[in-house]
């Protein structure tokens, strides 16, 4: 778990000229945003993540996977919590996401002492934040001022999330219409550090025999790993609803363990082993896999980076009252 005392990365030259020109075309969004309007909004956040987190040890894995899954759909603007028919929320991509009810416990806090202040687009940013911070990971300094989307549509779903039997090229494609590296890629996809996955998420590494036992037919994946993933997922009627931890090392710590299970051929997707397998993302994870603060360091500048994809600012966006409704 998180340790007694906070770890800051600063950032390098190149990500605050980044940075930089990202606050300079939007001139609505900059560091402790809310300092003035609302200066508990960010400690309320934290707390309430730390709360649920102790309840719940499952909950960072869920608060980050919110935001990815936000981020990559219409930009980083709390559309994926609207609720209602044909809304991203409802789309089959997005029903094994967590972490709504830490939201609107965030919100709902928020609103008491900040009516109408502080947007859920940053709540969700925020929480995803602190939720590595609660996991043991580094602590990351976020501009806001976000605005939140008013459109959210199921139809936009499955175009731009990434799913887990993707080849390495298709995954290069996605990170880079939203702006992001072959580095974003491969150090974000340690977010999966920590978490647990449905064992339909994954079964496509494996078959079926004629008695219904499972047989495993990718070859980049450890026998004695696959065996275990077998034998946990043995049931076919709870597929859907089994689930396996991401990491099955240090599953509840965010560290750099999940590159070294790269290297030993224990990736749970086919996109967590595809990392290893290509020319491309190899010596990139053997780095992170050999350096954790390497790994932080990185982390923090990949975060940043997605936490402000197609972001809505100024008269562009809305502060919605209900993080699951419109106003």
């Amino acid at each position: 778990m998180a340790s007694s005392y906070r770890v800051y990365y600063s950032f390098p030259f190149h990500l605050l000229l980044f940075l930089s020109s990202l606050l300079s075309s939007s001139a609505d969004l900059s560091f402790n945003f809310y300092a003035n309007s609302c200066p508990l909004a960010e400690f309320l956040v934290r707390n309430t993540v730390r709360s649920a987190t102790s309840s719940d040890p499952t909950i960072p894995g869920k608060l980050l996977r919110l935001l990815f899954h936000d981020c990559f759909v219409q930009g980083c603007d709390a559309s994926v919590l609207i609720q209602g028919n044909s809304t991203e929320r409802s789309d089959p991509g997005n029903a094994s996401l967590g972490g709504f009810s830490v939201i609107e416990r965030a919100k709902n806090a928020i609103e008491i002492l900040c009516p109408a202040t502080v947007s859920c687009a940053d709540i969700v940013a925020l929480a995803a934040r602190d939720a590595v911070e609660a996991a043991g990971g580094p602590v990351v300094e976020i501009p806001t001022g976000r605005r939140d989307g008013n459109i959210s549509m199921a139809a936009n779903v499955r175009p731009n999330i990434i799913d887990t039997d993707f080849s390495l090229g298709q995954m290069i494609d996605a990170f880079s219409s939203k702006g992001l590296s072959i580095q974003d890629l491969v150090v974000l996809s340690g977010a999966h550090t920590i978490g647990a996955s449905h064992c339909n998420a994954f079964d496509g590494r494996f078959k079926r025999d004629t008695k219904g036992n499972f047989e495993l037919i990718d070859a980049s994946l450890d026998n004695t790993y696959a065996e275990t993933l077998m034998n946990k997922c043995s049931s076919s009627e709870e597929s859907s609803s089994l689930t396996v931890s991401n990491d099955p090392e240090t599953s509840s710590t965010f560290d750099n363990q999940y590159y070294r299970n790269l290297e030993t051929h224990k990736g749970l997707f086919q996109t967590d082993s595809a990392l290893m397998e290509d020319d491309r993302t190899r010596k990139m994870v053997e780095e992170l896999a050999s350096d954790g603060e390497s790994f932080f360091q990185r982390w923090t500048e990949s975060f940043v980076k997605l936490s402000m994809v197609g972001v809505k600012v100024g008269e562009n966006g809305d502060i919605r009252r209900s993080c699951s409704s419109v106003n």
